[in-house]
């Protein structure tokens, strides 16, 4: 039995929920989400709760059910409270700046890269060397720090590059010397 999926969704005050076949709409104080749901389990508000349920136990049906929860778990905290996730730069010269609603990233490259903003998110550079990405799409907001993450990973020799905060890079000794 799914865990996960049997959980109700509570819907907190000032979030609007429309449910119709297999689209969900959520609106909150910091946006709107909508999504196309598959058709194999079924979304159903019972007064402040958001309940899904499974018609049987077959394994195509019990693979959505979690997964739809989460889903629409996702957009309701997203409206509400939003997603973030930052990246440190770590290398000598490294370092991002704001330039309008784009991100300016230097990197080591003989040029700048611009990253530009996409709709839903908001970039913000505490510190040169820390990026702040923000929205209420859980996955765009993931998408986007991984393509940002991308454009200069971290290497395992020194650590240079761009990681997550949280992230934990694995060090390779390098070269000994001539013995």
């Amino acid at each position: 039995m799914s865990r996960v999926g049997n959980s109700p969704i509570d819907i907190p005050s000032g979030v609007e929920v429309k449910i119709e076949r297999s689209r969900v709409s959520v609106k909150g104080p910091k946006g709107s989400l909508e999504t196309d749901l598959p058709d194999l389990v079924e979304v159903n508000r019972e007064g402040d709760v958001i309940v899904v349920t499974r018609p049987n136990d077959q394994p195509q049906y019990r693979a959505m059910h979690g997964l739809v929860r989460s889903l629409v778990n996702n957009m309701v905290v997203g409206v509400t409270d939003g997603f973030q996730k930052e990246l440190d730069i770590i290398g000598v010269g490294y370092r991002a700046q704001m330039k309008g609603k784009d991100l300016e990233i230097q990197v080591g490259y003989s040029h700048p890269v611009v990253v530009e903003c996409p709709q839903g998110i908001e970039f913000e550079v505490p510190q040169p060397t820390r990026i702040v990405v923000r929205g209420t799409d859980k996955q765009q907001v993931g998408q986007v720090a991984a393509d940002i993450r991308k454009i200069r990973k971290p290497e395992p020799y020194k650590g240079k590059g761009i990681r997550y905060v949280d992230e934990h890079v694995r060090r390779k000794a390098g070269k000994t010397g001539a013995v």
